[in-house]
Order: C-alpha cells, then sequence, then structure tokens
C-alpha cells in the first residue's frame, strides 16, 4: 500500500522534530519515489536541506518542485532564498523579479529579492526593495539588518541611524554592532568606531573579522600596537586557530614578515600537525629575505596542496630555479582560486626564460591599452570633488598594496551618488571600445578566453597618493579579469623628464629579486583609463609635487544563467 504525499510529509516532520533531519530526508525520498509529481514533498525536502546547510540540495529541490507548481508563490519565494543561500544571487534576483505580481504585498518578498540585489552587486535595486519591505512592516529585522548593511556600502548619510535602529530591534545580532563600527568609522569617528569594535572583541574574541578591523582602526590612528588584540584573543581562545591564522595575514599585510613567521612558528607547537603554520612560516621567512630558512622548511613540510605548490613555486622563482618552480606553479593550478596568481608569477617567469608564452599572455598588441574615458569630461569637476571628500574621511587600507596614502571605502561604483553611476556608465562604454581592440578569443588564455563573453565590473576604489614617496607596490588582482587605473588628478610633469607617478606594468615584485624591468609604463593623463590584465603585476612609481588620485576597477565575465524552472 503506497502512502499519500501528506503521511511521508507528516513522517519527516517528526523526524525532524527528534532531531533527526538525515533520516527526515530519507523519508522523503522515499515518498518523491512513490509520488514523482509532488512539489509538496520537495518543497519540504528543500526547506530541511536549508535549515542543515546544504543550500545546493535545497535549490534543486525546491526548482524540480516549482516546476511541478509554477504558480505556488510560497515555493518559489524559497527557491528564491536557496539560490541566494548558495551564491546563485542573479539567478535568485531574476526569478525574485519573476514573483513581484504576487509577492509584492509580501515583505517577505521584498526583503530576499532586496539580499540577492545585493549580493548580485546591485545596490540601488537592493535598497529599494529593502525600502518596500519596511514600508509593508517597518519592524521586520531582516529588513533593517539588510537596509542597514546597504546604506553602509552605499555611504548614505544615515547609516549609523539604520544601525541603532536594527539593534534597538535586535540587539542580540553582533553583526549589528560590527556594522556600526563601520558606519561610524566611514562617518569620520574612527576613535568612537574603535572603541566599539574593541567592546566587540572581548565579548567575541574569537571573531576574526572583528579583530581584523581593530587592527585596521589602530593602523589609521595612529596606534603602533595594531595587533595586540590577536594576541590577547589567543590567549583567551587557545584552541582556535583562526585567530593565529588571521594575525598572521595581518601581520604579513603590513609587511612585517620576521614577525609573522614568528607568529607562525609558536603555532606550531600549540596546533603540533597541522602543516598549514609550517607553510605560513615557509611564506614568511622567505618574503623576509632568510631563503635558507624557507628552503629547509619547504623540504621537509609534509604538505601536498595547490597554496604549498603556489607558494614553494614562488620560492624556487626567488631562488633562480626556474624549472623546479614551473613545475610547482603549473601544479597549483588545480586549484582555481589559485590560478591568477600562478599565472602572474609563470608571466615573470617566462620572461626571465625568454620563452615565447609570456608575449601570449601579456604582450599581445591590444590586450594592455590606455583609452580617454568616454564621456568623461562632463563628470570630472564633480567626481573630483566628491572623491576628495571621501578620501579626507579615508585611511590607509590594512591589506592592500598602497604604501602610504588613502583608499575609499566599499564598492565605490555602488555608493549612492548619481556621479557614480554616470561614471559606471562611461565605463562600460569605454571598455567595450577596448574590447574592439583585443586580440582573438583562446580558450587557453586566462583572460582572453572571456573576449567574447557578457562583462561587468566587480570591485573598485578610488587611491589618492601624496607627493614624496607614496606608492603601490606591484600586485595583482586575483579576483579579476582585466584590471584598470582611471587617473583623475595626477602630479606635475617632472623638469628632468623622469617617469615619477608613472604606472609600470610587468615589473616583478621586490621579494623576487629580480632585475627585470617593466614591459610599459603609463604616463598618468586627466581621464585616461589604463586597462590590462588582471594577471599582470603593476605598480606606481613614487613622485614629487601635487597628489596623484585614481579610480581603480575590476572586470569579471558574467556567469552564464539558466532558468532554474527548466
Amino acid at each position: 500500500m503506497t502512502h499519500p504525499p501528506s503521511k511521508f510529509d507528516l513522517q519527516a516532520r517528526k523526524a525532524v522534530e527528534s532531531g533527526n533531519p538525515e533520516y527526515a530526508l530519507q523519508i522523503l525520498e522515499d515518498g518523491i519515489r512513490c509520488h514523482p509529481t509532488s512539489s509538496q514533498l520537495r518543497n519540504t525536502a528543500g526547506s530541511i536541506s536549508l535549515q542543515i546547510g546544504k543550500p545546493g540540495d535545497a535549490a534543486e529541490f525546491f526548482r524540480l518542485a516549482f516546476k511541478l507548481s509554477p504558480d505556488n508563490f510560497e515555493i518559489g519565494l524559497n527557491c528564491v532564498i536557496a539560490l541566494s543561500a548558495k551564491g546563485d544571487h542573479e539567478i535568485a534576483l531574476n526569478l525574485a523579479r519573476d514573483l513581484e505580481r504576487k509577492g509584492k504585498l509580501d515583505p517577505r518578498y521584498w526583503s530576499a529579492r532586496a539580499h540577492a540585489a545585493r549580493q548580485s552587486g546591485d545596490l540601488k535595486e537592493a535598497a529599494q526593495s529593502y525600502d518596500r519591505c519596511l514600508a509593508l512592516n517597518p519592524e521586520y529585522k531582516r529588513g533593517q539588518h539588510g537596509r542597514a548593511r546597504t546604506a553602509l556600502e552605499r555611504g548614505e548619510n544615515d547609516a549609523v541611524l539604520r544601525f541603532d535602529q536594527a539593534i534597538q530591534s535586535n540587539p542580540q545580532v553582533a553583526d549589528l554592532w560590527l556594522g556600526k563600527a563601520q558606519a561610524l568609522d566611514a562617518a569620520g569617528q574612527p576613535a568612537e568606531a574603535l572603541a566599539l569594535a574593541e567592546q566587540i572583541t572581548i565579548q567575541l574574541p574569537n571573531w576574526v573579522e572583528a579583530l581584523t578591523m581593530v587592527a585596521q582602526l589602530k593602523l589609521s590612528l595612529g596606534i603602533a600596537a595594531f595587533d595586540q588584540q590577536f594576541r590577547e584573543a589567543a590567549e583567551r581562545q587557545p584552541n582556535d586557530k583562526a585567530i593565529v591564522h588571521a594575525h598572521i595575514q595581518v601581520l604579513a599585510s603590513q609587511e612585517l614578515y620576521g614577525k609573522a613567521a614568528r607568529v607562525a612558528k609558536r603555532a606550531q607547537a600549540t596546533f603540533e600537525g597541522d602543516p598549514w603554520f609550517e607553510l605560513a612560516e615557509a611564506i614568511n621567512v622567505g618574503m623576509s629575505g632568510d631563503h635558507e630558512r624557507a628552503k629547509h622548511i619547504f623540504d621537509n613540510l609534509e604538505l601536498d596542496s595547490p597554496q604549498r605548490w603556489l607558494h614553494q613555486g614562488r620560492h624556487h622563482l626567488r631562488a633562480g630555479e626556474l624549472t623546479q618552480a614551473e613545475k610547482m606553479l603549473q601544479l597549483s593550478m588545480n586549484e582555481s582560486e589559485l590560478t591568477h596568481t600562478a599565472y602572474a608569477l609563470l608571466g615573470i617567469l617566462w620572461r626571465v626564460k625568454e620563452d615565447p608564452r609570456a608575449v601570449w599572455l601579456h604582450e599581445q598588441p591590444g590586450i594592455i591599452q590606455s583609452r580617454g574615458l568616454k564621456g568623461g569630461t562632463e563628470l570630472f569637476q564633480e567626481l573630483t570633488s566628491v572623491l576628495n571628500y571621501l578620501h579626507d574621511k579615508s585611511s590607509f587600507p590594512l591589506g592592500q598594496s598602497l604604501r602610504g596614502g588613502t583608499q575609499t571605502r566599499h564598492i565605490l561604483l555602488n555608493r549612492h551618488e548619481a556621479v557614480f553611476e554616470e561614471l559606471r556608465n562611461c565605463i562600460l562604454n569605454t571598455l567595450e571600445e577596448y574590447r574592439l581592440r583585443l586580440p582573438p578569443q583562446d580558450e587557453k588564455h586566462p583572460f582572453l578566453k572571456f573576449r567574447d563573453s557578457d562583462w561587468k565590473l566587480a570591485g573598485s576604489w578610488s587611491v589618492r597618493l601624496r607627493a614624496g614617496g607614496d606608492h603601490h607596490a606591484p600586485h595583482i588582482h586575483p579576483q579579476g579579469m582585466l584590471s584598470s587605473a582611471l587617473y583623475l588628478v595626477v602630479p606635475s610633469e617632472n623638469s628632468d623628464g623622469s617617469e615619477s607617478g608613472f604606472l609600470e606594468l610587468g615589473r616583478p615584485p621586490a621579494d623576487l629579486g629580480l632585475d627585470l624591468p617593466p614591459l610599459l609604463t603609463i604616463k598618468p593623463a586627466p581621464l585616461e583609463l589604463a586597462l590590462f590584465p588582471s594577471t599582470l603585476f603593476h605598480g606606481t612609481r613614487p613622485f614629487t609635487g601635487t597628489n596623484r588620485m585614481t579610480v581603480a576597477f575590476d572586470v569579471i565575465p558574467v556567469p552564464k544563467a539558466t532558468d532554474d524552472r527548466k
């Protein structure tokens, strides 16, 4: 005798109540085999999968349930939520837009749509959707939280107030308190932000994001012991590896490699048998210049991982051992997140070897271009004025390539001021002109394989450097496909004709000890936009005279969307 779908559903819910969600899913799978057209069973299975942290499984259950019942708003909304949790934010947003007619009076709908919009980078739509949510229910907690975060990320003046309102409704949510500290900092109140952030780390000593924010704020205020809170947190939570990981990374970001290596060495005694800390020591002693010590650690390291191969490849390149370096760097490409960094180092290695692949990677005609910003002249005065105001409230960023100067917070082109939306449109138009002069599509090339794909802007920021030593150290953008520098304020030209303040493309980072000149230098000129692959090391030369201010952004390919109801 076959039970009706409701019987399986009831049994599954009882299994969840008794603390056995995995058994509940088995029951529902049995039910689905007996009733393959039941959207109810798939919807329940999706809800349970989401509860136990399996958003991919949840999204698939909801997708099939919605396919069976395309008029069921609740299932559609569940699908939006699961897709967002899975990371398919643009697909979730498109589905949410399709549900507007049925969900327009439901604050849950607007909150879910806003979250998908915010995560996909459309902060304007996110703000509008959160506002619709809160208009229907001013006390909706998720809506208050999300709207406060969106206000912070868009640079809205009432971000601190919005966090205060959300905290009043939901004071136990730690992220709201950290958000308020971030909003205070953005409002030009770093001392108040630091006091609040330090209180958070006292109550939650294992919260790495808060510990790192305290370090950033201390640096901006000129406090020497900027990493003290990591040591204190490690004493209170001695078994928490994440605290020590973050401490090492923060020290390395400030080029305190010797200190980072010592922290990693001490951690090996606390976390015996964890090779990550040996790897961290090897990386940092190598960066500090102790190549023999780095060699000894790498040679005895019992860790087979792409991270190890990447950093050992860099060590071999530093030591001039090109065959071993290339082998290691090629191995590291098994990890997609390391591919860009591996290509950047291989580009340097191939230049040293005079390998033709160096030309293929970064030197094909048209792959590096400098173009006037299309339509930018009308924006220039307002844009520079707004950016100077933002920089006056900004500070030296933690973990970036800057050596001096200030960098704006969050994603610049997502800010609420209309001038940034106009700038975005100018950039997109210029990118299309750039694309027309690129070499043909090449499926083996890390950038040109996306030549004919849809592109979108990812991170964006502005940097203001002062004359007299501020500069960018050579670096890459491992999350990008294409990187940039848009010049707004440029230093006065030197009378001796030297290229101070120029953009350098292709000079190796200093730790490699290689006497390779840059492939190309670009003279800064107002409203000139330099575009180059994100795998290419780039930096700037120090300069004298006036300040230097730029806007930069990365470009990434748009993921191919699918209709999740098919």
